[in-house]
């Protein structure tokens, strides 16, 4: 485990890492770049996972699983938000349906953390919940990432999926989503891209996702502007912070 900025998670968990560049949105992705620093620094788990191309790391579309950090949550006794996979995508096609079993009976034996699962392959996350839950975890969250228009389609698989709550995280916003149906999904995450290829995010974009919380009861959270200095362009919008989180519905 390891303990988290992420402003709407406590800590990481990780038993997969690496992972496969499928939608614009994954072009930055933060974890490709801290993959090849933890290579760098001799960590096997991350070894030959990334690759440089064009001046910067990418993916080589290898994964690879670490069994021994499976029992990890096991021995933390303290309640937290655990942020599963944050270097990777659990439900990659890589990734076995025996090991994705191991990891949600792991969640089961830990009521007391709240699991926060993210993929950008809401299809298999889909097929696979629907496999293993006889009824959803109440501690497991489920949530697909959308960065524009044309990943909207997202979030009909996710309301598909039998989950104790359905999130999105629109982030790296790259668009307006302003058609974005948030029937049956509890919460959203908006945030910016950050690092030094980041791509602006417009502020109607942001409140356009504002406005569809209000119109569907969703709990918005806005976590950065994003830029090449986050912390300078921080997490206000009109002039407020927004840290709604979700309310555990079990359906």
């Amino acid at each position: 485990m390891a303990e988290s900025s992420i402003e709407w998670t406590d800590a990481t968990w990780n038993p997969v890492a690496g992972c496969t560049v499928i939608t614009p949105g994954c072009t930055n992705c933060y974890a490709m770049r801290m993959a090849a620093r933890l290579d760098a620094m001799g960590v096997d788990k991350y070894a030959g996972l990334t690759r440089k191309s064009g001046g910067r790391y990418v993916w080589t579309g290898k994964t690879r699983l670490d069994k021994a950090s499976l029992e990890l949550p096991l021995t933390w006794r303290k309640p937290r938000h655990i942020f599963v996979n944050s270097m990777s995508d659990l439900f990659h096609d890589s990734v076995p349906a025996d090991f994705i079993s191991q990891v949600w009976d792991v969640m089961r034996q830990t009521p007391q953390h709240t699991y926060q699962i993210l993929t950008k392959r809401p299809v298999r996350m889909q097929e696979m919940a629907r496999q293993l839950n006889r009824k959803p975890i109440p501690n497991a969250w489920l949530g697909t990432t959308v960065e524009h228009a044309d990943t909207l389609w997202r979030l009909d698989e996710l309301r598909k999926t039998p989950a104790a709550i359905r999130f999105v995280s629109f982030e790296p916003l790259l668009g307006s989503v302003a058609d974005a149906n948030l029937s049956k999904i509890q919460w959203a995450i908006v945030g910016g891209e950050s690092g030094p290829r980041s791509r602006p995010m417009d502020k109607e974009w942001a409140e356009e996702i504002h406005e569809l919380c209000r119109e569907y009861g969703t709990a918005f959270f806005f976590k950065q502007w994003g830029g090449i200095n986050k912390a300078k362009t921080g997490r206000e919008l009109n002039g407020r912070t927004w840290d709604e989180m979700p309310i555990n519905v079990n359906s």
